[in-house]
């Protein structure tokens, strides 16, 4: 009988969530909230229309598993190692400034330093479900404050044992900081095996699978790596989701990793699901409704202390005020995981019931929050821009050439794998160019190699003059970042009429937008796959080449 209770408790979640899902695209909100909003009114606070027992949290915990997972493979060792820098001293700064910053102000309001510090302790981790979900709905999760925030999250994660285990310190009891030492030298340990399994045993193992040809042992094999690892963790007291995206990194580096994350996406969708509505049911409408004054100002100045602090670590490693101000943006909610750490804090003391009932309604406020504070934080900096362009690009640029000034050249806009490919070919053929690259990381490292290129943002006048832009002949912008795409053709179009601007986007609908602030031709990915996909099946067919011609002909006319 338990089980067909569970399996009508599942049926409501999912009929309930994909109302919500439907409702809220049609106001182009991203699903993350629809689930949240489920939760809410399916939870013991809400309607009550469901238990949240043992076996949805369980879900709700292979869900957040999986998410890290597909994320690790995204996310590449080669990213992470360029990344190192930036992760620690970009994340250890966030963590301390934000514990620093809550505790003091917990403690004016007349809370114990140890619960101030506690505190400050929940208020310093951002939630990684929300954010990557919200950054990938967007489609920033690859722009450099999607790399900023997920960085600084990764770290967050890194901290979250040492955390739990500091809590019982901080109550009063002994023994814990032997115990932070112990967990150090076991994160040393497991990150050592991992290497190990991953630079030997994981390749040979996926491609003797491989080899078998089954997909169904392919899968299998995938998703036991990824439980494993993420059970191995915890038992090095380490949490699941870090050991899954150590896992999803291990995958990255094989050559079966875009398989692996094709079969994996399809669970993660559905696990996902129940992360967030199992998030929803925690929330206690009846403390905002007795104390909104309370809970709203709590809730402002979690929003802007997280904000600022988070964007002057990622300002401190170099990057663009806008890179920074919108990580801050990203990075201003509570953390799930949090919620674990509230419910030791009570355990051991450091909060109190009524405490723990107003940081559990601002968590979740701070949680519904983050897609409205992403999209204020963009038009914040637009609206900025206009008055402060120099801080804006802030005099990061160097002299590109010396003396030399370039005439006639390419302006090439990102320096991802399109922009590097192009780089060599316009090398290659002696042709002139630079490139505007906006990773402070890549910048230094290419610019140490003899490349041309400077750091900057394009939608800013001060790094095109700098480019050379009155002179070029080509602006090639090849990031997919429409908002950025487009201020940057306006501006380029303005600073000179006569350049020749070709713009790369993902999506067909894309393309008249761009078009129409100046652009010459547009290279939809979505567009040019199919015509691709097109041409080598009619290849397959033996379909004549000027036949295949004279179709890709009619499709480009089309498109444009």
């Amino acid at each position: 009988m338990h089980e067909m209770h569970f399996l009508q408790d599942l049926l409501i979640l999912f009929g309930l969530g994909i109302v919500a899902v439907v409702a809220f695209h049609r106001f182009n909100l991203p699903p993350v909230l629809g689930f949240l909003v489920t939760g809410v009114i399916c939870g013991p606070y809400g309607f009550g229309l469901v238990d949240k027992d043992l076996a949805i949290d369980t879900f709700a915990e292979i869900g957040l598993v999986l998410l890290l997972f597909t994320i690790g493979i995204e996310f590449s060792v080669k990213t992470f190692l360029r990344l190192k820098k930036f992760l620690l001293i970009a994340g250890g700064l966030q963590i301390a400034l934000t514990i620093g910053a809550g505790a003091l102000i917990t403690h004016f309001t007349g809370v114990a330093w140890t619960s101030a510090i506690f505190l400050g302790m929940l208020g310093s981790l951002s939630s990684t479900a929300i954010v990557i979900r919200i950054l990938e709905y967007r489609g920033e999760i690859d722009g450099t404050h999607g790399r900023s925030a997920l960085s600084i999250l990764i770290f967050q994660d890194l901290c979250i044992v040492p955390m739990v285990l500091m809590a019982p310190f901080l109550g009063g009891q002994e023994g814990s900081l032997w115990d932070v030492a112990l967990l150090g030298a076991k994160a040393l340990l497991f990150l050592l095996l991992a290497g190990t399994v991953a630079r030997f045993l994981v390749p040979w193992l996926l491609n003797q699978v491989a080899r078998t040809k089954k997909r169904e042992a392919f899968v299998l094999s995938i998703i036991l790596l990824c439980l494993g690892t993420a059970t191995a963790t915890s038992h090095f007291g380490l949490s699941m989701a870090l050991g899954a995206f150590i896992a999803g990194l291990i995958v990255s580096e094989s050559k079966y990793s875009h398989q692996a994350l094709g079969e994996v996406i399809p669970f993660r969708e559905v696990f996902n699901c129940l992360v967030f509505v199992s998030i929803g049911m925690l929330f206690d409408v009846r403390v905002l409704l007795s104390n909104p004054l309370l809970v709203l100002q709590v809730l402002l100045l979690v929003i802007v202390v997280k904000t600022l602090v988070a964007a002057f670590a990622t300002a401190v490693m170099g990057h663009s005020l806008r890179v920074a101000l919108l990580t801050g943006f990203a990075l201003a909610q509570i953390s799930e995981f949090s919620f674990v750490l509230a419910k030791i804090g009570l355990e051991v003391g450091l909060l109190d019931e009524r405490m723990n009932q107003l940081f559990l309604a601002v968590a979740i406020l701070s949680m519904f929050m983050t897609p409205a504070s992403l999209s204020i934080g963009t038009k914040f900096c637009a609206f900025l821009e206009r008055f402060l362009p120099r801080l804006f690009s802030r005099g990061k640029q160097e002299e590109l050439f010396g003396e030399e000034k370039l005439k006639s050249h390419v302006i090439i806009v990102g320096y991802g794998f399109v922009g590097r490919n192009l780089a060599r070919v316009l090398k290659e053929m002696r042709i002139p160019f630079c490139i505007i690259e906006h990773d402070p990381h890549v910048v230094k490292s290419e610019k140490a190699k003899g490349l041309p290129i400077l750091y900057g943002e394009t939608s800013r006048q001060e790094v095109l003059q700098h480019a050379g832009v009155h002179d070029a002949s080509v602006l090639a912008l090849t990031v997919s970042d429409q908002d950025t795409v487009l201020r940057s053709i306006e501006l380029a179009k303005r600073l000179n009429p006569e350049l020749h601007v070709i713009a790369r986007t993902r999506y067909q609908e894309e393309v008249k937008p761009l078009l129409a602030v100046g652009a010459e031709e547009v290279i939809p990915e979505e567009m040019i796959g199919s015509m691709e996909m097109s041409t080598l099946v009619l290849n397959k067919y033996r379909i004549a080449a000027e036949t295949i011609e004279a179709y890709l002909e009619r499709q480009r006319l089309e498109l444009n």
